[in-house]
């Protein structure tokens, strides 16, 4: 459709100029930042003392200040917004809750954001602190806020700003299952995404505003159904899914701007890895003419403004008091030895899996399957400090979770003891979960039998053709250590959950003293 489109562009002779009435934007925008206010791996996790100064890694908010800067000297307008989730995902955010996110939004000059799902990880109090925080407006569509005191009349749907002499109508979208993903409260409906953006459209267009900008944090197929089914909306800038959308990259899930019912679609991956930047051009009436750019890689090409980064480095000072923190107390050692776990059932692997369960049970979920790979370390006896929770478990992974049948549980743990031989990191750890296996059968041959599935206060043999809920991090969700049988868009998946260091904190924090213990849920033939 893009290329249609494009030819279309050409068509009406834009190849020779610009027509004077016709006016340029430049949207340039993040989302799903998750409080990366430090620069990340190319694994999205902390980076290592040393590999930034080698240039290895990316993002920052230090070098979105330089990204930023040269973007607007590039353009005669623009605007800077974001598709939600700044909240949630490191220390700054445990400690700091919104206000460095605040801060950063700030001093990096938004013109408006929307609400993710994970700004109401900590209730609507601790985002009507943000709101009153930051210099910008923050919007939601698709909710009725009327009855939560925190954020009536003040949670607004959409909003109008101009630049170069232009309105501008921004609208918010949030995820609408976001009270299954968060805790927003009862006192706040969430309603069909089409319909309150049409709503928001027309009453945005009735005010001579033709313009329009969705602010979306309700994911890329989402996306693509809001710009099918409504009219007057110009760009999506979406959120959520974590969506790479790109001309240039194989990995990308679409083209960047993907263009639907001639909506402009667009996102940019994640935690400031990327900086998307659409350059637009609409006519006198409002209409898009064209709609190109590409997301801009924040590597270590981009420098990083040092007044940022030593203010950083002044907020993370007293982070080292919360890794220095005793959360809980264990009673005897944890075992986490990766020669243990990566080879049969360990203490470690089932307190990260049963503190994985305990945290979505009552979602439905019934079992928990964690990879041996992710488990970086033993505790000691006694105090448990965060730092040490952090060591054990240090990849910032969050909780995933999905459906899939009893087959494709099989087939993943057959992928799970497939690599014993050499000790790797792909052996499944699980709760809720029994199964055997035989190392004297070929890999992924039937290793795998007797896999049972806690029932009723029981066990009872795995249905093959039944639908379970599963849990497990965000990395193996998405095909890492060779779980491919768990990626794809087709199970609903929910891939953004709390961090799994805060998950085995929290459990360790009830279970305190917590005894370590197996109790033969894998076992050997």
């Amino acid at each position: 459709m893009m290329t249609r489109f494009l030819t279309s562009v050409a068509a009406l002779g834009l190849t020779a100029g610009v027509a004077a009435a016709d006016y340029k934007l430049t949207i340039l925008h993040t989302n799903d930042f998750h409080s990366r206010f430090e620069p990340i791996s190319k694994y999205d996790s902390g980076c290592r003392d040393g590999d930034n100064a080698e240039g290895k890694c990316f993002g920052g908010s230090a070098r979105l200040v330089t990204a930023l800067a040269d973007a607007r000297a590039r353009s005669n307008n623009s605007i800077l917004v974001d598709g939600g989730d700044q909240f949630q995902g490191s220390l700054y955010y445990t400690y700091y809750k919104g206000k460095v996110a605040a801060e950063m939004m700030n001093k990096l000059g938004y013109d408006g954001m929307t609400v993710g799902n994970h700004e109401f990880d900590d209730g609507p109090e601790v985002l009507r602190g943000f709101m009153d925080s930051v210099q910008f407006p923050v919007l939601m569509s698709n909710a009725d806020v009327s009855g939560e005191p925190a954020l009536a009349d003040v949670l607004r749907k959409s909003t109008v700003i101009e630049r170069g002499g232009e309105k501008i109508g921004l609208i918010g979208l949030t995820p609408e299952d976001t009270p299954d993903l968060a805790s927003p409260g009862k006192n706040i409906t969430f309603t069909n995404p089409v319909d309150a953006v049409q709503v928001e459209v027309d009453r945005l267009t009735a005010e001579g505003v033709n313009k329009i900008i969705v602010l979306s944090h309700s994911g890329y197929a989402v996306d693509q159904r809001v710009a099918a089914g409504t009219t007057g909306v110009d760009v999506i800038v979406g959120g959520h899914s974590n969506t790479y959308l790109s001309n240039t990259s194989e990995k990308a899930a679409g083209p960047y701007p993907t263009m639907i019912n001639d909506v402009a679609i667009v996102q940019a991956y994640a935690y400031g890895k990327f900086l998307g930047e659409l350059n637009m051009i609409f006519d006198d009436a409002g209409n898009v003419i064209e709609a190109v750019g590409e997301p801009l890689v924040m590597d270590g090409s981009v420098a990083e403004d040092e007044g940022t980064v030593a203010r950083i480095a002044e907020l993370a000072q007293p982070l080292d008091e919360i890794r220095n923190k005793v959360v809980a107390e264990s009673a005897e050692a944890v075992d986490g030895d990766r020669n243990n776990c990566r080879v049969q059932e360990c203490q470690m692997g089932n307190l990260v899996a049963d503190a994985m369960l305990d945290r979505v049970k009552d979602q439905g979920v019934s079992i928990a399957i964690a990879n041996s790979g992710g488990i970086r370390a033993s505790l000691e006896p006694g105090e448990v400090t965060m730092g040490e929770v952090l060591t054990v478990l240090p990849f910032q992974n969050t909780l995933s979770t999905f459906e899939i049948t009893g087959e494709q549980v099989i087939a993943a743990l057959e992928n799970g003891v497939s690599q014993v031989e050499e000790i790797k990191g792909r052996f499944p750890q699980v709760a809720g979960l029994k199964f055997t296996w035989d190392p004297s059968v070929a890999p992924n041959e039937g290793r795998i039998q007797d896999v049972m599935v806690g029932e009723s206060g029981g066990f009872a043999p795995i249905d093959p053709v039944k639908t379970y809920v599963v849990v497990t991090n965000n990395y193996v969700r998405n095909g890492g250590d060779g779980y491919k049988v768990f990626a794809g868009d087709d199970k609903n998946a929910y891939d953004f959950g709390p961090d799994l260091a805060d998950v085995m904190a929290e459990y360790l924090i009830e279970n305190s003293p917590y005894k370590p213990y197996t109790d033969g849920r894998i076992s050997q033939k």
